[in-house]
């Protein structure tokens, strides 16, 4: 097992628990520190129970949770060297709350990358548990890993008329640049539920073209520093979730963004965020503002 330097690198830091959805995590981000060109850094949480007490176990006098998550370590640095060997990479074990400990992680890393479902320190723990108030709370990206995507090479990403998007487009436009594939920009909208009211006239074709201004807006500043990616304007009269989840089944990569971290964060997070973390068909990558 390998200790990662001191810290001030810029790198990639995924979570290993042993389970396989850790696994697709430590693969996904194995190949995003190749594309990127940094350092893996693969940790593991030791996480104690309430009723747990250490006694004479700690990390220098190791107990059956330590010696298990170095055993994990071990063999998740071992699957991420053999899938990138050109990729350097180092382990870190930590013993500490699981969610405090993955945030203090993401500080001052390109991502943070999760699997979808784990064991050991996630046991018990919904999608909705770890991977959302991580999401919400670390300082970066938090890339969550399920299974598929990889047919198209394509990043899709929520576009809205809110300057809190504009990191999610950042994140989004690098990661189709560093695969070489196109950037498919999604914006889901739906009428007023007053709209339907038979004495208010609407000019759809004015919505609609307010809609695609939306799309133009946004991106427009990002392509010009990214001119090599390729963007797809997919502007559509739907609930975004359902947007962004269909988008998913032919992606890389979903990018949506989250508005920060206070209390209403968690909200926030859960309208379009949560929805697409939950039913995505591919990794889905959170960018808070």
């Amino acid at each position: 097992m390998t200790d990662f330097p001191a810290r001030g690198t810029r790198d990639v830091v995924v979570a290993a628990d042993g389970s396989a959805g850790a696994k697709d995590a430590v693969a996904w981000a194995a190949d995003d520190a190749f594309r990127r060109h940094v350092p893996l850094r693969i940790v593991h949480v030791v996480e104690r129970g309430p009723y747990d007490i250490p006694r004479f176990s700690t990390l220098e006098w190791p107990g059956p949770l330590v010696l298990s998550g170095r055993k994990i370590l071990e063999e998740a640095e071992r699957e991420a060297r053999e899938r990138q060997p050109s990729v350097e990479v180092g382990t870190e074990l930590i013993e500490g709350d699981l969610v405090r400990s993955l945030t203090e992680q993401a500080a001052g890393a390109v991502e943070i990358v999760l699997g979808s479902r784990g064991l050991g320190g996630f046991t018990g723990a919904l999608l909705g548990s770890v991977s959302t108030r991580v999401a919400v709370h670390a300082h970066g990206p938090v890339v969550v890993v399920h299974p598929g995507g990889g047919a198209r090479r394509e990043v899709v990403v929520g576009v809205d008329d809110d300057p809190h998007c504009e990191p999610a487009l950042a994140f989004a436009f690098e990661q189709a640049a560093l695969r070489g594939g196109p950037l498919r920009a999604v914006h889901a909208w739906q009428l007023p539920v007053h709209a339907f009211a038979p004495e208010i006239v609407y000019d759809m074709d004015e919505i609609r073209r307010a809609q695609f201004r939306v799309v133009k807006d946004r991106v427009g500043a990002w392509q010009e520093k990214f001119p090599e990616v390729t963007v797809l304007e997919d502007v559509q009269s739907a609930h975004p979730v359902d947007a962004l989840v269909d988008a998913s089944a032919t992606a890389d990569l979903v990018v949506v963004g989250s508005h920060g971290r206070r209390a209403v964060a968690a909200a926030l997070l859960g309208s379009v965020s949560r929805g697409v973390l939950h039913h995505a068909r591919c990794p889905v990558a959170v960018v808070r503002s």
